[in-house]
Order: C-alpha cells, then sequence, then structure tokens
C-alpha cells in the first residue's frame, strides 16, 4: 500500500471540506460549545447559592461527566465529514475520476480514513484544552488545586480516536450505499447513539465512566474498529460505484 497515494486522497478531500460551511461550522461549534458552556454550568453551580445542579454529585463528578461529551463529539463530527467524503464526491462528479486511477481500494479508503480522523481529531484534541483551563480556572479557587489535566480525561483522550475511526469507518460503509449527502449524514449520525446511550446510563448510576471502564471500552471499540474496517473494505465496491451509481 502506497501511503503516499492515501495521503494525495486526504488532502484532496480536506481541500474539499474548506468549500463546506457545514462541516466547518459543526467540526468548530461542538468542540466550543461543550470546552465553554459547560465550565459556565460549572460556575453557576458552584457561586449560585441556590443553585441545584450539582444535587448529589461531587463538582469533580460533575467535571467528569461533562468530559463525556467529547466522546460523543468524536462520534459526531466524523459522520459530517465521512458521510460527505464519498457522497459529495459522487455528486461533485469527482469520485469516478478517483476511482479511475491506479490507486487499490484500501489506498483510497485509507485517504478517506484519513481525512475523516485528523479534523475531527484536532477539534476535539482544542475543545479539550480549553474545556480543561476554563474548568481548572473556575474550580481552582474552591478545590485549591488544578483538577486537569488528569487520568480521567487521559482517558477520555485515548478513547476519542477510536470512537473516531468507529464513526468514519460505518459513515464510509453507509456512503458507498447512498447517493443523497443528506441522507448519508443523517445515517451517519447513529454512530453516536451508543456513546449517548452510555452517557445517559452514566447519569442514572448504570454504568460509571471511571478510569477502568474507560480502558474496556477502548479494548472493546478497539475490536469494533477492526470488525467494521473489514466490513468497509467488503462494501466498497469499485465497479458497482462506477457502473451503477446514477
Amino acid at each position: 500500500m502506497d501511503l503516499q497515494s492515501a495521503w494525495a486522497v486526504a488532502a484532496k478531500d480536506f481541500k474539499i471540506f474548506k468549500r463546506k460551511s457545514q462541516i466547518i461550522y459543526i467540526t468548530i461549534a461542538f468542540p466550543l460549545a461543550v470546552g465553554i458552556a459547560f465550565p459556565l454550568i460549572v460556575q453557576y453551580a458552584l457561586y449560585n447559592a441556590k443553585s441545584h445542579l450539582v444535587g448529589g454529585l461531587s463538582i469533580t463528578g460533575l467535571m467528569d461527566a461533562f468530559s463525556v461529551w467529547f466522546l460523543i463529539g468524536a462520534a459526531i463530527i466524523p459522520a459530517a465529514i465521512a458521510s460527505y467524503s464519498l457522497v459529495g464526491e459522487k455528486i461533485q462528479k469527482s469520485l469516478e475520476p478517483l476511482l479511475a486511477t491506479p490507486m487499490t481500494d484500501g489506498e483510497i479508503l485509507l485517504g478517506k480514513t484519513i481525512s475523516g480522523l485528523v479534523v475531527p481529531l484536532a477539534a476535539i484534541y482544542a475543545g479539550s484544552a480549553i474545556f480543561m483551563v476554563l474548568m481548572d480556572l473556575v474550580t481552582h479557587s474552591k478545590l485549591g488545586y488544578l483538577y486537569y489535566p488528569n487520568w480521567h480525561i487521559g482517558a477520555i483522550l485515548l478513547v476519542a480516536p477510536l470512537i473516531c475511526l468507529f464513526s468514519v469507518e460505518l459513515n464510509i460503509i453507509i456512503s458507498s450505499r447512498i447517493n443523497d449527502v443528506r441522507t448519508a449524514q443523517q445515517m451517519g449520525m447513529l454512530s453516536a447513539l451508543p456513546f449517548f446511550g452510555l452517557y445517559f446510563a452514566s447519569e442514572f448510576g448504570f454504568f460509571a465512566f471511571n478510569d477502568s471502564n474507560l480502558l474496556i471500552l477502548a479494548g472493546v471499540i478497539l475490536v469494533v474498529d477492526f470488525v467494521v474496517f473489514f466490513v468497509s473494505r467488503a462494501t466498497f465496491q469499485r465497479e458497482e460505484i462506477l457502473t451503477k451509481w446514477k
């Protein structure tokens, strides 16, 4: 497999993404919303005597619960990008020339995967940096120490790339079978449902996002990533796309 060819596919996608305002908005808006809004909520809970936001949950527990939203973002942001990577090119009439090149299916899929991973991960890590800085500013006077960075956010940022990869590969499967960008993106958002489910399960006490469970979750998602990767390879049929996508 020629990595240079794969990177050429990714670089081509990056140029396309820069012209798509919808992709830019969701890539920037979600991490900023999590990184800024949740520290403000914690500040309100700390300094408003009438606030019932914290309840029986410690302030550090509330901070950790909010940090889990970066895992949800790791599924949502790639969905907007990866679902466009095939369907969008089909609509723009640029997919067929790409598939007609001597590149192997593996090189094309690797390039699509790289383009679907790099931007979302950069956004997630940038948002998490803002989140940690603002949380420390808000809570330092109450806690007496800087809570972030810690092992918990480290585990979150370890799991995030695996979730991004899952979302990218799943959306490649979806977009290789659908001819409409909006439908592909809507279906692609389904990749976030398991992580929404885990978040609400944690809120109701059925699951804990502690460090050990996050490591177990990373192992499970890694196995799922391998399965979805091989399914995406089997699903991506170059000849069918060239002859039947009308």
